[in-house]
């Protein structure tokens, strides 16, 4: 299973736990390398900031997609009001400049819209997915650890 350095990590204990050799009359406990699980271990706590981290790049990107559709709508509507004023003096002309600027507007209130629906969706999608391997990898390792302390108790009580 190819993935994040967590995913690989909780992969390498699976196996350990999966390849470790049986306790006579264990009823399927094992013996583990206590420090090999602890390294790994001490590994996947060490990961777990940078899915975290990923998450937040995730957030900043957003923002700036957001920050940049509100930038182009600024400077569309600006552009629609600084030609609104040019065409002023005539009545005709001034009719016709508003008309143009509304429709300058109504597509930059429109394209920004959609810019943020997308970012918006995007940003859901992504937080979505990495929340879900966060969670599965949080899940998969509160398991293995506690299918280790188990073992550990079983192993102290038949010494």
């Amino acid at each position: 299973m190819s993935g994040t350095p967590i995913d690989e990590l909780v992969s390498t204990l699976y196996e350990m736990v999966e390849d470790a050799r049986s306790m006579p009359l264990g009823n399927g406990r094992c013996v583990l390398d206590r420090d090999k699980v602890l390294d790994i271990l001490d590994e996947i706590r060490a990961n777990l900031p940078s899915d975290l981290k990923m998450a937040r790049e995730i957030v900043d990107k957003r923002n700036e997609v957001i920050a940049a559709g509100k930038r182009e709508y600024e400077s569309l509507k600006k552009q629609a009001d600084d030609y609104a004023k040019q065409k002023v003096n005539d009545n005709e002309i001034t009719a016709q400049a508003r008309q143009r600027a509304a429709e300058l507007v109504a597509a930059a209130e429109s394209r920004s819209r959609e810019i943020m629906r997308v970012a918006n969706e995007y940003c859901d999608d992504a937080m979505k997915r990495t929340e879900a391997a966060v969670s599965k990898t949080l899940d998969e390792l509160r398991q293995s650890r506690t299918q280790f302390k188990a073992a550990m108790r079983e192993q102290d009580k038949q010494q």
